[in-house]
């Protein structure tokens, strides 16, 4: 399965937000500058994220986005399928009955293979994870002098 932009950015907007959580409400226009999405886009997908709980949203001049959950607590997983839906490949191997074949059909037993195994890399990764991840990249960059 290919994940869409939606995955991949709604991914994204939720480790930004989780770098920024100590500073108080996100904007979502500094997500979109940061993240480099249309904030048109991005606002679609943070309604999503903000109706299933994983974003709090606050509105006016002052207003922004922040987790509605600890990092620790969200699994990868829950994002791509709130934003995706099943990471099935193929449709057989949730619905059998698409395919007179499913039954009897080995490569149907691949696809589903590959489903656990990418759901099984996504559910063991944490939005914690992620936070942790990106500051190592962050502290590996070189410093660029400015003073020169």
């Amino acid at each position: 399965m290919k994940i869409s932009t939606k995955g991949r950015y709604g991914t994204r907007a939720l480790l930004d937000v989780a770098l920024r959580q100590n500073e108080g409400l996100v904007q979502l226009k500094d997500i979109a500058e940061s993240q480099q999405i249309s904030l048109h886009y991005l606002e679609r997908i943070v309604a999503l994220l903000v109706k299933k709980g994983f974003l709090t949203s606050t509105r006016g001049p002052a207003g922004g986005v922040a987790l509605g959950r600890h990092p620790a607590d969200i699994k990868i997983s829950e994002v791509i399928s709130v934003l995706e839906g099943s990471m099935a490949p193929v449709s057989c191997v949730d619905d059998p009955s698409t395919c007179s074949r499913a039954g009897f059909c080995a490569t149907c037993d691949l696809w589903g293979e590959v489903k656990e195994s990418m759901e099984g890399v996504l559910e063991a990764v944490t939005l914690q994870d992620l936070v942790e991840r990106q500051q190592k990249k962050l502290e590996s960059q070189p410093r660029i002098n400015t003073h020169e």
